[in-house]
């Protein structure tokens, strides 16, 4: 059975009127301590806890998704993907690294090794990609081209020349930091003379000039999923560069641009069209031809149709990412009256304006066609 998500504002200890402040500030403190390393006893039950209060940080800090579910709760995020959901602890941290590197979290993971350094993972890399709409829709697979650092293949990212070796900094033991004792507290500094790396390289590789990396064009296909947003961003784990201490590479970020359609509108998972109709179709009624992202459909006018009407094609629109579940597509119709008459035309529209008892009046002010748009749904 599907446990029932809690309250965001519950999760994070805030109230809904909070500043973006104090629900950054709530965050940081549940983030440390439900943070899987501090609770080596329950570390599964603390990851769960950091994601959640992860998962509520990622919506109400983002202005949009926060209007949403105060509106609509959690239904109003459906058309939104989560960078948290499927993320490790470590791609959180990533994801929300401004958050946490002024903040007690870079001390309390140094303080786990016993050398002082801790390990970095590879510096992770963005790229841009522009698809069409009905690439957006159907999905993708793309061919892009990445430059990145790569491991130099002559020092293997040891940044020495071969055959030479590193010497060990007399001033910090090799340990990359100083440690002072004050009574029963003691501050770690990074080591001056060697810059927190513990040795010296005296012999710099030759090829990469000591760096331990060379820049190198890689070509990578890319899976775009069928639904994908405009200006979301996609992660592939494991693309970005690699670490020079042997920690896990970084990613690949691609920020994924739609180009506008010619036709449509996306609407959270909805699309939107217009149609024109004449008249004699929105008094009688008919069934028009309608374009939808997956081909032609018929849609049915019944007798009566207002101008600006609009009407539902119920899972015409997009895919949902994280399930099988599809928008509408929402066509607006706008009755077209004809410029010129036949004589016959003419004599019969005259026949029935004579049983015709419609007599103009003032029309009141309606409100926006978004805003009745939003009433709709």
């Amino acid at each position: 059975m599907t446990q029932k998500k809690r309250d965001y504002y519950e999760v994070l200890g805030v109230a809904k009127t909070a500043s973006a402040d104090e629900i950054k500030k709530a965050y940081r403190k549940l983030a440390l301590k439900h943070h899987p390393d501090r609770n080596p006893d329950n570390k599964e039950e603390a990851e769960t806890k950091f994601k959640e209060a992860s998962e509520a940080y990622e919506v109400l800090s983002d202005n949009e998704k926060r209007a949403n579910f105060d509106k609509f709760g959690h239904e109003g995020l459906s058309g939104y993907s989560s960078r948290v959901s499927s993320a490790s602890v470590d791609d959180i941290f990533d994801s929300f690294g401004d958050i946490f590197s002024d903040s007690v979290f870079s001390e309390f993971f140094a303080s786990h090794r016993t050398d002082g350094r801790s390990r970095s993972r590879g510096v992770s890399i963005r790229c841009e990609i522009i698809i069409e709409f009905e690439e957006a829709y159907h999905g993708a697979k793309k061919t892009i081209h990445v430059r990145r650092d790569e491991l130099c293949d002559r020092c293997n990212g040891s940044r020495k020349e071969p055959g030479t070796n590193a010497v060990t900094c007399a001033q910090c033991a090799g340990l990359g930091v100083l440690v002072q004792t004050h009574g029963f507290f003691s501050m770690r500094t990074t080591c001056p003379r060697c810059g927190g790396e513990g040795k010296f390289i005296e012999s710099p590789c030759t090829k990469c000039r000591g760096r331990g990396k060379t820049p190198v064009k890689r070509e990578l296909e890319i899976t775009i999923p069928a639904g994908v947003e405009n200006e979301s961003r996609l992660r592939v784990a494991g693309e970005g560069e690699p670490s020079l201490d042997g920690a896990a590479r970084g990613d690949l970020y691609c920020d994924i641009y739609v180009k506008p359609h010619a036709l449509f509108e996306r609407i959270g998972n909805d699309i939107y069209c217009e149609m024109n109709i004449s008249f004699i179709h929105a008094t009688l009624g008919a069934e028009i031809e309608v374009p939808t992202l997956g081909g032609k459909t018929q849609m049915k006018i019944p007798p009566g149709t207002q101008n600006a009407q609009v009407f539902r094609l119920k899972g015409m629109g997009f895919p949902q990412i994280s399930h099988q579940d599809h928008g509408d597509e929402l066509v607006r119709v706008f009755i077209e009256m004809p410029k010129k008459l036949t004589k016959r035309q003419d004599e019969l529209l005259k026949e029935f304006a004579k049983t015709d008892s419609y007599t103009a009046s003032p029309r009141k002010k309606e409100k926006g066609f978004f805003e009745r748009l939003k009433d709709f749904f």
